[in-house]
């Protein structure tokens, strides 16, 4: 019997073993893959980018917006506009987007997407803006600038001397005579 216990506890002290040295080398994976300054870089810009969004967001609504509103032609602020498609249980007129859809119509807020369109139009300029200051400030360039290849019209960097794709010369050199024998 007491071999019994003996082979089972063996057993049992085994397999806590096994299941330690797992663990032991899932979590060394995790922080090797989470401690790799790559994925730190990339998590301190999600972040970054993340409270720069809402920074472009509040310049467009709460700044840039509100003085649209004022226009003779405008006569709410603009994500209030929207039109009814289809009314709800009390009726079609509403004053709010808010009444409409408590009320269950069906509607289509135009006035939120221009607001989102202004949104993403006024991020992207202003990230060019801070690329372009920083190309000037630094040697390195942000924006890579590309042309086509004159042969296989694919996209190459403006600096490159030969197409990555087709290896011809960006110079025109393979349309010239440059063979020996030629004469």
């Amino acid at each position: 019997m007491a071999s019994h216990w003996d082979d089972t506890r063996q057993t049992l002290l085994h397999g806590e073993q096994t299941v330690a040295k797992r663990v032991k080398s899932v979590w060394n994976g995790f922080t090797e893959f989470a401690l790799r300054d790559n994925v730190l870089e990339v998590a301190v810009g999600l972040m970054i980018a993340s409270a720069f969004t809402k920074v472009v967001n509040s310049l467009v609504s709460d700044v840039l917006l509100p003085p649209l509103s004022l226009l003779p032609f405008m006569r709410k602020n603009l994500p209030e506009k929207f039109v009814v498609l289809r009314g709800g249980h009390n009726g079609t007129h509403y004053n709010t987007l808010k009444q409409a859809e408590d009320d269950g119509a069906v509607t289509m807020a135009y006035g939120l997407f221009i607001e989102n369109v202004m949104n993403f139009i006024g991020l992207g300029l202003v990230l060019y803006a801070i690329a372009n200051i920083y190309s000037a400030v630094s040697k390195d360039s942000i924006i890579k600038h590309t042309v086509r290849c004159i042969y296989c019209r694919k996209e190459i960097s403006q600096k490159a001397t030969r197409c990555a794709f087709c290896t011809g010369w960006q110079d025109g050199r393979e349309d010239r005579e440059t063979s020996a024998l030629s004469g």
